[in-house]
């Protein structure tokens, strides 16, 4: 077996790490930046935290704040158009998922432009030339599309989200700050943490999951465990250790996969609008209740990262109960929603969220195989 592992060329992290944008752009040969970010960041200043950084090197960019959440394949299009006129040489997405993954979209598609619907670019995108180079410069700690090689858009028309993955779209920098970070709303780091939670246990559960990628998601895991209930509640500190580890899971699950969690997650978001880590936590519980069976010893290794006792020595079916519920537990004492008619699905949504589940391309990765007929009844049972 040969395992692929591909990483940004450089990452930086810390309190002030922005501060390096201008000398490591000035190091490559850059001369202006084209910022892809939100209105949201722009209104409560965070955009201007790093434009002033820009502004005191005497490095010029160009703000384009038109992204909107579960970004449109428009979006994106529109940003190419944006970047073309700008005389930009490079990019940095600065924001959560929402403006990285039209970042990544941008880069692409302005470097392969016969990829310009967008559309065709879902799945493993055959592209040829790697993306405009993209710094990423994350403002959530969940994501972690600073160091994927994968990114979301939506298909308003079809309603419907797709990914693409792609060694092109990595952005060649990272930089994680959580001076950036800090400021999320208490419902935000509820949803991103969970996030990144969902990403550290299915990339450790995936068949292609290895030692590396094990090393990295479970790291995170116990991370997670520790920091993420006391992020939440105004703890900076904690809120700088989950900044990191969703980057650290990041580097894991972006070479190995995820599975059905972001399978049914994807149409929840891309029919009814979820909030992307609000659906994964929903979901993550009872989907690791599904595979237990197919999970070998690894829930003992969450079990343990959570801090349940005798993890290594009780009865396996046991330990992964009780791994399945610490997880529910975290998710309910957080204040997640635990049913999806909690954000609007019906009965009538079920056949199709369960169709386009189905066919999405993180549900291979799930180490149980699921039918389409089980994904619908899991829906169901989650009314």
């Amino acid at each position: 077996m040969v395992y692929r592992m591909i990483f940004n060329q450089t990452a930086y992290f810390g309190r002030g790490a922005i501060n390096e944008i201008p000398a490591a752009a000035k190091s490559r040969g850059f001369k202006k930046a084209f910022i892809v970010t939100d209105r949201v960041l722009v209104d409560n200043g965070t955009v201007k935290k790093v434009t002033d950084v820009l502004d005191a090197a005497g490095m010029p960019y160009v703000v384009f704040d038109d992204v909107q959440p579960n970004p449109p394949v428009e979006n994106i299009q529109h940003g190419v158009e944006e970047f073309k006129k700008s005389g930009a040489d490079f990019l940095i997405g600065l924001g959560g998922g929402s403006p990285q993954d039209t970042c990544k979209g941008i880069g692409i598609v302005v470097a392969n432009p016969e990829f310009a619907d967008v559309l065709s670019l879902e799945g493993v995108a055959d592209t040829r030339h790697p993306s405009v180079p993209i710094f990423g410069v994350p403002t959530t700690a969940g994501t972690a599309s600073e160091t994927t090689i994968n990114y979301v858009v939506t298909d308003t028309k079809n309603k419907r989200k797709f990914v693409a993955v792609d060694p092109h779209d990595i952005p060649i920098l990272a930089f994680v700050d959580p001076d950036l970070t800090d400021g999320m709303p208490r419902s935000l780091k509820v949803a991103t943490g969970l996030d990144a939670l969902t990403h550290a246990i299915e990339s450790v559960v995936t068949p292609g999951a290895w030692s590396l990628s094990d090393a990295l998601s479970m790291q995170t895991i116990r991370m997670i465990a520790q920091n993420l209930a006391k992020s939440v509640d105004g703890d900076v500190d904690a809120g700088e250790q989950m900044a990191y580890a969703s980057y650290i899971t990041g580097m894991s699950y972006s070479n190995v996969g995820l599975g059905l969690v972001h399978g049914m997650a994807h149409p929840l978001g891309g029919q009814l609008g979820v909030a992307h880590g609000v659906a994964n936590g929903i979901l993550l519980a009872p989907v690791m209740e599904f595979n237990k069976a197919y999970s070998g010893e690894k829930y003992r290794d969450i079990a343990d990262a959570f801090g349940v006792e005798g993890a290594y020595s009780r009865d396996l079916d046991a330990v992964r109960d009780d791994a399945v519920a610490a997880v529910a537990q975290l998710t309910k004492d957080l204040g997640n929603p635990t049913t999806i008619s909690e954000v609007g699905a019906t009965e009538d949504d079920l056949e199709a969220l369960a169709r386009d589940a189905y066919a999405d391309v993180c549900t291979p990765g799930n180490p149980r195989k699921p039918t389409q007929q089980e994904i619908f009844e899991l829906y169901r049972s989650l009314m």
